[in-house]
């Protein structure tokens, strides 16, 4: 906390100075790591381009790019803030280093990050692969935890030593992995402002045994047999509404201090989707992209859209800041309401809508038809990184807001 309180107190003074800075990044390729352990390190690789006095810095992930465009300068210090998440890099720099940190204030977490300038591969390999990890994994996460054990589906594509794919769970999947295979050890990452993922494994051509690193707070043992018929429980399955309860009722505060319900009269007689979410959370920036397409894409007044966000900002007006970020990044029409903040925390969500069994995953989008009766809830998001699974869930979602808009 005290990192955290010393970078505040930093940029508190770059605002008040406002001098002019000389220092310049090189433009061009530039690899960055994360301390996530004592041994371990997560590397990722990223462009950076100029144009007038500002900059941007692209991340890639496999087929996945992220762009970033807000830099602030002070002497040799920057800070670089992630886009619609509040996380961000703080360091010292020069032409051809940045040495920092990675910051979620929120959550009072701080990684270690360091960056080169240089084109350098994302892993290092000392020997060439030995097996082929490409196909369907069975996974089980934390396995050695009883109460705290998940399955998963593994998706791999391998070509030579070069690996991507994602690890699907019952709430969302873990976003776009680029890695490789050195000699029988699986190395995978992911870095995309909001999640620092690494996976580490030793492989065979029919086993995983392995470690998952988030950031530098959470450690997960996991193993993995080849199964290619393997599924995960059905996502239209695992939330619902309580036998005590007939409707889905709330009433949460808009961006203007407005409580919002479904009662309200512009939401009568209309197709209506509820989307559990958190400005925080990438699988929900995924989802809610989707949403605004598909609101554009096909525009009809009998179907509306609400938000609920469930919020770790530790005040209402920081988690109404981070709101009003996603809407305007994203250009969001539809309303996102303030359902929760100070935690994400899906039991205390859960209180805010008693209704359901348990909120278990954010994303979580409650289909209810135009009499106000629910229809179905869908648990998690399959996002782009998921492959056919994201067709298959588009086609889903086209055929049920149909039947319900019919």
């Amino acid at each position: 906390m005290k990192i955290i309180v010393s970078f505040l107190s930093f940029f508190l003074v770059f605002i008040s100075c406002k001098k002019e800075q000389k220092l310049k990044l090189l433009e061009g390729e530039w690899k960055a790591t994360m301390q996530v352990s004592e041994n371990e390190i997560l590397p990722f690789n990223f462009t950076i381009l100029k144009q007038g006095e500002s900059y941007t810095m692209t991340i890639r992930n496999a087929d996945e790019s992220i762009l970033i465009d807000e830099f602030n300068f002070y002497k040799d210090s920057i800070r670089i803030q992630m886009p619609i998440y509040e996380g961000y890099i703080a360091a010292k720099f020069s032409e051809k280093e940045i040495k920092g940190s990675f910051i979620k204030e929120s959550l009072d977490r701080v990684v270690p990050f360091v960056a080169t300038y240089g084109e350098e591969p994302r892993f290092n390999i000392k020997q060439k692969s030995k097996v082929n990890i490409s196909g369907v994994w069975e996974v089980i996460f934390d396995y050695d935890n009883d109460s705290k054990a998940y399955p998963a589906k593994g998706i791999f594509n391998q070509d030579n030593d070069k690996v991507t794919g994602t690890f699907r769970t019952n709430t969302g999947d873990y976003r776009y992995l680029e890695g490789v295979i050195d000699g029988t050890n699986l190395k995978l990452s992911t870095f995309d402002g909001a999640h620092v993922f690494l996976f580490t494994a030793n492989a065979t051509d029919s086993t995983l045994n392995g470690t998952f690193y988030s950031g530098n707070h959470s450690i997960e043992k996991f193993r993995a047999k080849r199964n290619e018929a393997f599924e995960l429980a059905d996502a239209n399955s695992l939330t619902y509404i309580k036998e005590d309860y007939d409707k889905l009722d709330f009433a949460f505060p808009n961006l203007d201090g407005k409580m919002i319900s479904l009662s309200d009269k512009e939401f009568e007689n209309k197709v209506v989707l509820v989307q559990i979410m958190g400005t925080w959370c990438p699988n929900c920036l995924d989802e809610t992209r989707f949403y605004k397409d598909y609101l554009k894409e096909n525009p009809n007044n009998d179907i509306k859209i609400i938000g609920l966000a469930f919020e770790y900002a530790k005040t209402k007006e920081r988690a109404f800041n981070g709101i009003e970020r996603l809407k305007k990044r994203l250009n969001i029409d539809y309303p996102i309401l303030l359902a929760q903040y100070g935690s994400s925390d899906k039991v205390l969500a859960n209180e805010k809508l008693p209704m359901l069994n348990h909120v278990l995953s954010y994303p979580t989008t409650i289909y209810i038809d135009k009499k106000g009766n629910i229809n179905k809830i869908h648990t998690g998001f399959n996002g782009p990184a998921t492959g056919m699974k994201h067709e298959e869930f588009k086609e889903e979602f086209n055929e049920t807001v149909e039947k319900l808009l019919k």
